[in-house]
C-alpha cells in the first residue's frame, strides 16, 4: 500500500473527518479488516481503519495505473469537499527511514507506529530525495506565493524531507518574501510527538531557538510561543504569539495573527 501520512492527515483534518484523539486516521472508523487478519492468525501492528484503508487502496490502485500522486490527491480532496489545493512535494517515491540504536534501520511508519517512536534515532535517511523532482504545481506555488509559512510540524520528520528535494532550498532562498516558521517547541517541550526526544538524540538543545537556527537562512521570520523566552536572531524577525493550539479556533487565530504580523513588514 502507498501510504502518505502527512497528506492524509491534512486531508482528513481539512475535511473534518480526522480522528482527533490520535491526530491521524478517520474518526469513528471500524476495524473489520484488522479483525479478519487476526482471525487468520496475523498480528497487525499498523492499525488502519476500514475507511482509512479505502484511501490507501484507491491511491495504490491509481498509482499502479500510472496516475500522478498530485492528480490523485486532487481527486481525493475534491471528493472530500476540500476547496484548497494540497500539493505533494513530489510525484516520485521518497520514503523516510531512520537508523535506530535498538533495531537498525526502520521504515518511518514502523518506527512511529509499531515502536511508538521510542527507539533512539542515530540518523535519518531521506531515501530517494536526491533523485526525486519537485512537481510543476509546487514550483508554481512557490513562485507565485506572497508568503511562505512553515507550520509547527516536526522539522526533521515532516519538513526536512521536503527540503531534501533538489532545488527546494534554492527556490525558497530566491523568493524575497516573508518566509516564516512557527515553532513546534514550547518551553523546551514538544506539543505532541517525538520532536523534543528526536532533537536531544540528534544532539540539539531542545528549544525554539534551536529550531530557528536549524532552518537558518531559509527563513526570515520566526514565531515563538508567547510563554517562552523571547528570542533575538540576526537577520530573522521574531514575534511571540500563542502557538499552543487545542481547537480549530486556536488554529485560525494563530494563522490570522501570523498573517497580520507579516503584513506589517516593510
Amino acid at each position: 500500500l502507498r501510504i502518505c501520512p502527512d497528506i492524509d492527515t491534512i486531508m482528513y483534518t481539512l475535511s473534518g473527518v480526522v480522528n482527533r484523539e490520535f491526530g491521524w486516521g478517520v474518526a469513528d472508523d471500524s476495524r473489520n479488516m484488522l479483525s479478519m487478519l487476526q482471525r487468520y492468525g496475523e498480528a497487525p501492528w499498523f492499525t488502519l481503519g476500514d475507511k482509512d484503508l479505502a484511501t490507501h487502496l484507491l491511491r495504490t490502485q491509481w498509482l499502479r495505473e500510472g496516475r500522478r500522486l498530485t492528480d490523485i490527491t486532487r481527486q481525493l480532496t475534491t471528493a472530500l469537499g476540500i476547496q484548497h489545493p494540497i500539493l505533494p512535494m513530489t510525484d516520485d517515491e521518497a520514503p523516510t527511514r531512520v537508523d535506530t540504536a535498538e533495531y537498525g534501520e526502520l521504515e518511518f511508519q514502523e518506527y512511529f507506529v509499531r515502536y511508538r517512536w521510542q527507539p533512539v534515532i542515530r540518523k535519518i535517511h531521506y531515501t530517494g530525495a536526491e533523485q526525486a523532482n519537485l512537481t510543476p504545481e509546487v514550483c508554481d506555488a512557490l513562485q507565485q506565493a506572497d508568503a511562505i509559512i512553515v507550520g509547527p510540524s516536526n522539522p526533521w520528520l515532516s519538513i526536512a524531507p521536503i527540503l531534501a528535494l533538489p532545488q527546494m532550498k534554492e527556490m525558497l532562498l530566491a523568493r524575497e518574501i516573508p518566509r516564516v516558521a512557527v515553532t513546534p517547541i514550547i518551553n523546551g517541550q514538544a506539543v505532541k510527538g517525538p520532536a523534543a526526544k528526536l532533537m536531544a538524540e540528534l544532539g540539539y538543545t531542545v528549544s525554539a531557538e534551536s529550531v530557528a537556527r536549524y532552518y537558518g537562512d531559509l527563513i526570515n521570520g520566526f514565531v515563538v510561543d508567547e510563554t517562552d523566552t523571547p528570542l533575538q536572531l540576526s537577520h530573522t524577525r521574531v514575534v511571540s504569539l500563542p502557538t499552543f493550539m487545542q481547537t480549530d479556533e486556536d488554529k485560525v487565530v494563530l494563522a490570522q495573527r501570523v498573517l497580520h504580523w507579516i503584513q506589517g513588514w516593510s
